[in-house]
């Protein structure tokens, strides 16, 4: 089994509604995003995913959360842009562009801070 990681950061503001706390308040974070790719084999030349292909599909994705507002945001309508929700989303997003036979997306992390983060890894079956 081979794991890849590919790190990309994203600047965005947010508020929690409900929560009980300063960050109920509007607030901004230096967003640190960390994507996992699980292998169970490598192509041809070696190669397990294309960290080309799979940068180009993370940086389009979060240039639509980059700069903007994450609770005026479609994906966060009705649900608090927590770093756990931002973390499910991304992998949702994410992961058809990166699952084929023998690769998928294991999980994706999501720091707020350099001390503080949240993983998204789904139910589903592995490799």
């Amino acid at each position: 089994m081979y794991e890849l990681d590919i790190t990309r950061d994203f600047s965005a503001a947010h508020k929690l509604v409900g929560y009980n706390g300063l960050c109920s308040a509007l607030h901004g974070h230096n967003w640190t995003v960390q994507v996992f790719i699980r292998a169970s084999r490598l192509d041809e030349i070696g190669i397990a995913a294309d960290f080309t292909v799979v940068k180009r599909e993370l940086t389009a994705i979060l240039a639509s959360f980059d700069h903007k507002y994450l609770n005026e945001l479609p994906e966060f309508q009705g649900i608090n842009p927590t770093s756990e929700n931002i973390a499910r989303i991304l992998y949702e997003k994410l992961a058809p562009a990166v699952n084929i036979p023998g690769v998928k997306l294991d999980r994706v992390r999501v720091c707020e801070s350099p001390t503080s983060g949240a993983t998204y890894i789904p139910d589903s079956d592995r490799l």
